[in-house]
């Protein structure tokens, strides 16, 4: 017997921010990520995971700050970060390191480079605006960032 959730609309809007409280977290880490990999001369590969792992942790800690002020214990608060954010970090972070990797000269530009920069910027944006209805979808389904507005007071 197949398990079926119940769907529920879920506005633009409420997607919308969702996915920017996603991208705060990733664009924190991600940003970080990149300028330490950058600054060390590090290669692509070992850039691109620096920055991914920070974006993971900074999006999770971001998500987690809010429902442990909602009350809940450590490893709850941990469960519902995980819930609501893995599916959308994954997605933007393939997205902005796609996007930044094909941007010829982008990786090697350094840091005080408007390519750099720019392109740092421009990913970070196309994988907003491509996030959303992932977001959206997940929501009306009861997961995603769905998971966390059911802790908050």
């Amino acid at each position: 017997m197949e398990h079926t959730r119940e769907l529920t609309s879920v506005s633009w809007a409420a997607a919308r921010q969702a996915t920017l409280h996603c991208l705060t977290g990733c664009a924190i880490g991600e940003v970080l990520g990149m300028v330490i990999g950058t600054a060390l001369g590090l290669p692509d590969a070992g850039t691109v995971a620096l920055a991914v792992a920070l974006a993971f942790v900074f999006g999770y800690a971001l998500t987690m700050r809010a429902v442990l002020r909602a009350g809940l214990p450590f490893r709850q608060a941990l469960g519902v970060a995980l819930a609501a954010d893995t599916v959308s970090i994954t997605v933007m972070e393939v997205i902005d390191n796609a996007v930044m990797l094909s941007v010829p000269g982008a990786m090697e530009a350094g840091l005080s480079s408007a390519l750099f920069w720019l392109s740092l910027a421009g990913s970070l944006a196309v994988a907003f605006v491509l996030t959303v209805p992932v977001n959206r979808w997940l929501m009306s389904r009861g997961r995603g960032h769905a998971v966390v507005h059911a802790h908050h007071h």
